[in-house]
């Protein structure tokens, strides 16, 4: 039984952010690649994955939606090689980032065994709005009809 975290009245029209904490908690959690998240700036992030043994051609990034999708497949160049002991690892994985609304994919550049994405957070407007407060009004029918700012 999940509880449900965006309950209150003061949450209105969260319940996408609730699908996606959700989606977030069932993706995979076995831990590799590990990874940072630094922040750069006041509005910029980079996430680097340990990727060792992978080269550009083995990794793939796209933003499917709100997501941030990694994936990296080896080719398999063990021909003709004897281990005697094998501890790097050689597999696939795939590793997803939940992304705010807003938040842009600015590049993203591997070194020494290090896959970089660097992300920009847009600061947000602050907008003020005044809401008038109408006054009810009387139409001709002896209906009451709530008009913004003026009567009817």
């Amino acid at each position: 039984m999940s509880t449900r975290m965006f309950t209150s009245p003061l949450f209105l029209g969260f319940d996408h952010l609730e699908q996606m904490l959700e989606r977030a908690s069932k993706n995979s959690s076995d831990g590799y690649p590990p990874y940072n998240i630094e922040q750069t700036g006041p509005t910029s992030l980079r996430i680097t994955l340990a990727v060792a043994g992978f080269i550009m051609d083995d990794l793939q990034i796209t933003q499917e939606d709100n997501q941030l999708v990694i994936r990296g497949r080896q080719t398999d160049d063990t021909q003709g090689r004897v281990f005697l002991h094998r501890g790097i690892a050689a597999r696939q994985f795939q590793r997803a980032f939940v992304m705010a609304e807003g938040i842009e994919v600015k590049g993203a550049w591997l070194d020494n065994g290090l896959l970089n994405i660097d992300l920009m957070r847009p600061q947000p407007e602050t907008r003020v709005r005044t809401i008038e407060i109408g006054k009810p009004a009387q139409n001709g029918n002896g209906h009451t009809k709530i008009v913004e700012g003026k009567s009817e």
